[in-house]
C-alpha cells in the first residue's frame, strides 16, 4: 500500500517532503542533544543557516525543480564545509569526536543529496 502511494506520488513532492523531514530532523537533533558539542552548546544554531539556504532559495525560485537540485546540492555543501570546519577546529571536543561528528553530519548530507535527486528526476 505504502510502495503503491510512493510510486505514484510525483517525484518533486517527494523531493520536497524529505527536505522538509530532513530540516526537521536537522533541527531538532541540533537544538535537543546538539550536533555539535553537549546540548545547549551554541554552535548548532548554525545549523539553522544550513535548513534556510535550501528554503530562502526555494522560496525565491518557486520550488522549481532545475533550481531545487542546486539549492539542496548547496545545502550538502553548507553543511559538509561546517563539518569540516567542525573537525578541525575541534568544535565541542571532547563530546563530539570527529568520528561522530562525520556520522551525524553524512548522514544528513546523504538526505539532502537524496532530496536533490528527487528533483532532479523530475527536472527531466
Amino acid at each position: 500500500m505504502i510502495k503503491n502511494y510512493l510510486n505514484k506520488m510525483p517525484n518533486r513532492k517527494k523531493g520536497l517532503r524529505l527536505a522538509i523531514i530532513n530540516s526537521f530532523l536537522l533541527i531538532w537533533v541540533s537544538m535537543g542533544v546538539g550536533v555539535i558539542g553537549a546540548d545547549g552548546e551554541p554552535l548548532n544554531i548554525i545549523y539553522f543557516g544550513v535548513v534556510s539556504i535550501w528554503i530562502i532559495t526555494g522560496a525565491i525560485y518557486k520550488f522549481q525543480p532545475k533550481k531545487m537540485v542546486k539549492a539542496l546540492t548547496g545545502t550538502a555543501i553548507a553543511q559538509a564545509i561546517i563539518t569540516i570546519i567542525a573537525i578541525t577546529m575541534k568544535w565541542g571536543y571532547p563530546y563530539s569526536p570527529a568520528l561522530e561528528l562525520l556520522g551525524l553530519n553524512g548522514f544528513y548530507i546523504v538526505l539532502w543529496l537524496w532530496s536533490a535527486s528527487f528533483y532532479r528526476i523530475a527536472s527531466k
